[in-house]
């Protein structure tokens, strides 16, 4: 073997040795990307013509593929580890990574040593080993362009072995692994026996802002107060808003993750079906210093529903003393959430239950267990007007006001009446309609 070949492929053991010896970083090169990375360097090592071949188009495949370059993905992998040292970190006080235990601290160093010398790994270097095992011509490079900068300074640095304090800052203010990546998510339930459910990260979320939620000014107000309370430590109130259909109560719910998601606040959906997972799925949150909003859309209960049962467990408690960074916000279009028939009413002939009226009362009574509800009360014309032209403005209509109130009324009569919704679609058409008039 050439002296030249004999250094290359000792430059490639010691890249992939350091790979390997990774203590708590282990999953940063998980993903497609690193694993691509892990097989080109295997290749190398073993000399196969064909097999390097195929693994160098593997891991150019992947980078082009998922639009990053090298070192792109080894940084945002590493700020979405979920690993002792990012999980200790985001828990503790700006400035105080001295309170981690020292032995996490340490390996966390020893990795970013480690995961330095991968980073500065050029990829011209890979390039041409291939070149060099193959006898082949220099494949090109993936070359993504001009990407955006790191939120973080220390890959533009030369000293990661003390980047800890920075990562450690960085971990607590956006949080670790799946809800540092993610703001909004859904449970899915599980789909098989023996399988758990779990959190599925969402991830386009409606843009939906508080500045265009126009009318419902009160409880719009008190949602906004209730939600500081929760972001700022204290005992925040479980929240229904119940009312008309289209007056933007689940849109409110949406527009709170929009202006809070950079404090820490993330939204969790759960469909009604799958509210008996509730305490499966509060149980790990009261661990985290995120603060989470379990929305529940729509909700009413049948007769002898289990969802009832565990949504009130969740909403009053049980012996285990309720998260402090969880909240429940439920809509609904009903004030008493769980249905109710005439035969439910007891009857002086009722030979049936003893204390009837009292399981009636628990039903009428269940939406008092949310410490917070709030009324959305169907939108009368003025205040439909009123949304329908703040909603305008926000969109930059030249319209003339007459003729814009006029249209507006004709819109929700032929449609679905007065409110927040059909002011929206109504303008959404307009800035439609205005937009593919020719110039």
């Amino acid at each position: 073997m050439a002296e030249p070949l004999q250094r290359s492929i000792a430059n490639i053991q010691n890249y992939r040795q350091q790979a390997a010896s990774l203590l708590l970083y282990q999953a940063v090169l998980t993903g497609d990307i690193g694993q691509a990375f892990l097989h080109l360097l295997d290749s190398l090592i073993a000399g196969d013509d064909l097999t390097t071949r195929l693994a160098y188009g593997e891991w150019f495949a992947e980078l082009a593929n998922h639009q990053q370059s090298w070192h792109r993905y080894l940084i945002s992998q590493i700020l979405l580890a979920d690993n002792a040292f990012s999980q200790a970190a985001q828990t503790i006080s700006a400035n105080q990574s001295e309170q981690i235990a020292p032995g996490i601290l340490a390996a966390a160093h020893y990795d970013l040593d480690i995961l330095e010398t991968l980073y500065n790994l050029p990829a011209e270097h890979l390039s041409q080993w291939t070149a060099q095992i193959t006898g082949s011509s220099v494949p090109p490079v993936m070359q993504i362009g001009l990407e955006p900068k790191f939120p973080i300074k220390f890959p533009y640095g030369s000293d990661w072995h003390n980047a800890t304090t920075e990562l450690a800052d960085y971990y607590r203010t956006h949080g670790v692994g799946i809800f540092g990546q993610f703001t909004a998510f859904r449970w899915q339930a599980q789909t098989a026996p023996f399988q758990d459910g779990q959190l599925l990260g969402i991830d386009s979320t409606d843009p939906i802002s508080l500045n265009q939620l126009v009318g419902y000014d009160h409880p719009k107000q008190q949602i906004i107060q209730n939600t500081e309370f929760l972001l700022n430590g204290y005992t925040a109130q479980n929240v229904l808003l119940y009312g008309s259909r289209g007056a933007g109560k689940s849109s409110l719910v949406k527009a709170l993750l929009n202006e809070y998601c950079d404090r820490g606040l993330r939204l969790i959906e759960v469909p009604k079906s799958n509210l008996q997972n509730l305490a499966q799925i509060v149980a790990p949150l009261r661990r985290l210093p995120q603060k989470f909003i379990i929305f529940v859309d729509d909700l009413s209960f049948e007769e002898d529903d289990e969802a009832f049962k565990a949504l009130k467990v969740v909403l009053e408690g049980s012996i285990t003393a309720r998260p402090q960074n969880v909240v429940v916000y439920a809509t609904s279009n009903r004030r008493h959430l769980v249905r109710e028939s005439f035969e439910d009413r007891p009857a002086p002939k009722d030979a049936g239950e003893i204390h009837t009226w009292d399981t009636v009362q628990e039903k009428l009574s269940f939406s008092d267990r949310f410490g917070l509800t709030l009324t959305f009360t169907p939108a009368d014309q003025p205040t439909y007007l009123s949304i329908v032209r703040e909603l305008a403005h926000q969109a930059n209509i030249d319209i003339d006001h007459d003729h814009l109130d006029w249209r507006a009324r004709q819109w929700a009569t032929r449609h679905n009446g007065r409110s927040g919704r059909t002011a929206r679609q109504f303008i959404d058409f307009i800035t439609a309609e205005q937009g593919s008039k020719p110039s």
